[in-house]
């Protein structure tokens, strides 16, 4: 009788405890297309991801550039689109098997980390070049303004490969096709 008092006792102090239970990834900001693109779209649900696409369609029709000497100037940026999913042959994080097809047209295994892109030499923005850092990277294709460019995009959210504007702050430019 001793041990069922006792275990009831405990399951009662276990089940009262207040349990803070939440997914791992509850809700991300409309922003992680830019603060995080190449992970966690997956456990978005449709609605979230909905709202995400047409927020960013409102924010791509135009876009403010402030340069260093803090001059404002506004950026029409419309032509942000879709150009494809996840290529064949790429593993589910793709944004740097996406880039490595981009740069030289195939699938180089060891830039599929996007930390690895960082072991190129640093250069100054330009077309063709590749912005890095550790989880993406995306190819440089246009100057838009300030630190905004036309980007391929490999991975940008929802499993998409879009063009459109990106800014380079939090990344490092990186030649691929140098010598290291």
């Amino acid at each position: 009788m001793f041990k069922q008092v006792l275990s009831a006792c405990v399951f009662v102090i276990v089940s009262s405890i207040a349990s803070e239970a939440r997914p791992y990834r509850s809700q991300q900001a409309p922003e992680c297309n830019v603060i995080m693109p190449c992970d966690f779209s997956s456990s978005q649900t449709r609605q979230e991801r909905d709202s995400r696409y047409s927020l960013q369609a409102y924010r791509s029709k135009q876009l403010t550039v402030t340069d260093a000497g803090g001059a404002v100037a506004a950026v029409n940026i419309a032509g942000a689109r879709i150009v494809g999913g996840r290529p064949a042959g790429c593993p589910s994080s793709f944004c740097g098997c996406g880039a490595s097809l981009r740069v030289f047209g195939r699938i180089v295994p060891e830039l599929n980390l996007a930390a690895n892109w960082l072991r190129f030499p640093r250069t100054s923005p330009a077309p063709g070049m590749v912005a890095a850092r550790r989880g993406h990277v995306f190819v440089l294709e246009q100057h838009l303004g300030g630190d905004i460019w036309m980007a391929y995009d490999a991975n940008s959210g929802g499993h998409s490969t879009r063009m459109h504007a990106r800014s380079l702050r939090g990344y490092t430019v990186v030649n691929p096709r140098a010598m290291s």
